[in-house]
């Protein structure tokens, strides 16, 4: 069963939208999960920038060690096993001094579960401590409190300095592919005596000094100690731009993608719709052809049949005038039988071409008197040849339908008497014919269509020249296959100019 084809331009332009909704679904969703990453990895940033910052600033305390005591800090379990522990020592002394800082924080854990007789210091399963770690949320938590619990003891001692947190802190957003510009604050946040009144102050600022936050610029929080009090905010503009920007090799492949896909739809409608109006130009061909091949036929039959039982063949006049018609009728027959034949040999890689030397003028005045006996209305053509002896080298039966197709064509589309002048030329080894009528011309939209296979301008309800769309066909493959080109200027009601370039 065929579908029709509005039905299958339907279902590919369908197709078309569903792929192009899909494929802008699932670039959405890349887009926000790229987003979301990114996002993840400031804050990652942010911590491990801190983090670092902290340890360089214990190893300033440790390069002191010599002349002013010791600095320990740890984290961990205690003895018992029941409790967590986090304990910064920070022992300083000089020649005048000696303090001692210590600090210790416990955190209380759930009472552990025994197995036997024997305690376990972390929660027990049958695959041990590897159910802790599954729990990667609670496992991160962990360690950001235990982070927390060493700033806190080194905070004590030595203050934030914001300046290296900024360098650390671009230095790992420069690993990310983030290298955008940006501020980075420190941040207090305390309260009155009564905690009636909160108040934020910024205690400095570091980043790129040439950058100055627009409005739609974000901001992303880092809280560094156990009391929330102090926190870093890293200000820049927003990221849209810049995880578009990395997406652009999957934007760009994506678009291609479609590019072509659109293109490979667009051409098979195309190809399809090409297909339905070659398939009723076959049927215009169909019954075009079936009238013309039917009317030498039948007139050659009355001809014929008039001689036979009519007593025609008797006068000597009669006979001659039904024979010359006959022949004039199986003539147009054999032309049209031949065209046809043509049709199909020409695409054949058997097809070939018996070229020799023939005299042009001798070519074309036996086809102007042809033309000019047969045609049903006046015609005058004028024959402008240069040099007289014109040579060309060319398949005597195929060049000489060539001609005979111009011709033919600008008797039938010129009006109530056809004028006509052939034209030949040869400069250098370039021979130029053109074939000019003062006929109804064509249409511009429509010289384009008129050496394809089965078109015939269209003439509105007018059905008076007949024809079936190969001539010009055929006459185009034909110069082709000689090695030439042949053009068309044409207006309408101005008549058309055929030039054969070889």
């Amino acid at each position: 069963m065929k579908l029709p084809l509005k039905h299958i331009v339907i279902l590919v332009i369908c197709s078309l939208i569903g792929i192009f909704v899909y494929q802008a679904y699932w670039l959405t969703g890349l887009y926000r999960t790229m987003k979301s990453e990114m996002e993840s990895n400031i804050r990652d940033a942010m911590r491990t920038s801190d983090f670092n910052e902290v340890v360089l600033r214990i190893n300033d305390l440790q390069k002191d060690n010599v002349e002013h005591g010791s600095v320990t800090v740890s984290a961990g379990y205690d003895a018992d096993g029941h409790s967590l522990v986090t304990q910064q020592t920070i022992s300083y002394t000089d020649s005048t001094r000696q303090d001692t800082i210590h600090s210790r924080t416990e955190t209380s854990v759930d009472t552990v579960k025994t197995v036997g007789n024997d305690p376990e210091a972390v929660a027990s399963s049958e695959s041990g401590l590897d159910v802790l770690l599954k729990k990667q949320d609670s496992l991160k938590e962990l360690l950001i409190s235990i982070q927390q619990g060493i700033h806190s003891g080194v905070d004590t001692y030595i203050d934030v300095n914001l300046q290296r947190y900024d360098s650390l802190l671009t230095h790992v957003m420069k690993e990310h592919n983030l290298s955008i510009p940006h501020h980075t604050l420190l941040i207090y946040t305390g309260t009155c005596a009564d905690s009636s009144i909160i108040y934020i102050d910024t205690l400095g600022m570091a980043g790129d000094s040439s950058y100055i936050p627009s409005p739609k610029a974000i901001r992303f929080d880092y809280e560094f100690n156990r009391h929330r009090s102090q926190r870093y905010q890293l200000i820049f503009e927003p990221i849209d731009s810049l995880v578009l920007k990395q997406m652009t090799g999957i934007l760009v492949t994506s678009f291609v993608i479609l590019l072509i896909l659109g293109f490979s739809f667009w051409f098979l409608i195309r190809t399809l719709l090409k297909q339905k109006t070659l398939d009723e130009m076959k049927s215009d061909f169909t019954n075009n052809i079936t009238h013309e091949l039917k009317t030498p036929i039948a007139v050659a039959y009355a001809a014929n049949d008039a001689l036979l039982n009519f007593n025609q063949a008797e006068e000597k006049s009669k006979r001659d005038q039904y024979l010359r018609i006959s022949q004039e009728q199986l003539q147009r027959l054999s032309g049209l039988v031949e065209q046809i034949l043509s049709m199909g040999m020409e695409r054949r890689k058997t097809f070939r071409l018996h070229p020799e030397e023939i005299n042009l003028k001798e070519l074309i005045i036996p086809l102007v008197e042809q033309h000019q006996l047969k045609a049903d209305k006046p015609v005058h053509i004028s024959l402008d040849m240069k040099p007289e002896t014109l040579v060309i080298v060319a398949d005597r039966t195929h060049f000489s339908n060539i001609i005979s197709n111009l011709i033919d064509n600008a008797v039938k589309y010129s009006k109530e008497e056809a004028e006509l002048s052939i034209y030949c030329r040869q400069t250098g080894e370039t021979v130029t014919i053109s074939v000019t009528d003062r006929g109804i011309g064509i249409p511009l939209d429509k010289q384009k269509h008129i050496f394809d296979k089965f078109y015939r301008v269209p003439t509105g309800n007018l059905h008076n020249i007949k024809g079936y769309g190969l001539g010009l066909f055929y006459v185009k493959s034909m110069v082709e296959k000689h090695g030439g080109t042949i053009t068309v200027k044409s207006e309408p009601d101005k008549g058309s100019t055929f030039t054969i370039t070889l």
